[in-house]
Formats: structure tokens, C-alpha cells, sequence
């Protein structure tokens, strides 16, 4: 089983900055993809980056690219969000994901943490 823990949401006013961390622990899988995604009141969860095992290849939703970064530490099995210029429609909860690279489902998934964005 894995188990995925999230850390890092608060309350924070637009243009400001949050970093996100993601904590893996378990039986993951010897290559694994990570990812964040969110889901705000009354709306679907969405995508908003994955990462891959590497750390070389990453990819973004067009709503927070080029403001929000991922990266990886696969010493610590941990991935994180770096959330720049945030707005009020990044406010969600954040949850983080796992997938072994040779699946297309991400399986393992995290409680979750609240990010609220002030005007």
C-alpha cells in the first residue's frame, strides 16, 4: 500500500506564494509519476502538473503554467508545488497522486490540502 501526504496549504493573498510538499511512503513502485491536481468547490478535480520520475520532463495545466513549478527529491520520495502570483481561482484543495510509469492511472492519491487564495 501507499500512502501520500500533503503539507504546505493555507490562506494566502493574490500575488503571494505557497510551496506545497507531497511525502510518499510505502510499497511505491520502483519508477513512479507524480502529480497535483485540484478541485475547487462545486467543480471538478483538475490537472495542474505531473512530474516524471526523472525530474526531466514535467508537464502543466494553461492555468498555472509559468506561475506554479513541480519538482522532485526522490531521496525523500517527496514532490512539491511552488505556487507563484497565485489568484483567487487557484483556491482548492490540492491533492497529490502516484502512478507507476508504466501506468496511464493514477491510482494512490492523498487527503488533500486546502489552498485559499484572498482577493
Amino acid at each position: 500500500q501507499v500512502q501520500l501526504v500533503e503539507s504546505g496549504g493555507g490562506l494566502v493573498q493574490a500575488g503571494g506564494s505557497l510551496r506545497l510538499s507531497c511525502a510518499a511512503s510505502g510499497r511505491t513502485f520502483s519508477r513512479f509519476v507524480m502529480g497535483w491536481f485540484r478541485q475547487a468547490p462545486g467543480k471538478e478535480r483538475e490537472f495542474v502538473a505531473t512530474i516524471s520520475w526523472s525530474g526531466g520532463s514535467s508537464y502543466y495545466a494553461d492555468s498555472v503554467k509559468g506561475r506554479f513549478t513541480i519538482s522532485r527529491d526522490n531521496a525523500k520520495n517527496t514532490v512539491y508545488l511552488q505556487m507563484n502570483s497565485l489568484k483567487p481561482e487557484d483556491t482548492a484543495v490540492y491533492y497529490c497522486a502516484l502512478r507507476s510509469e508504466v501506468s496511464t492511472r493514477f491510482d494512490y492519491w492523498g487527503q488533500g490540502t486546502q489552498v485559499t487564495v484572498s482577493s
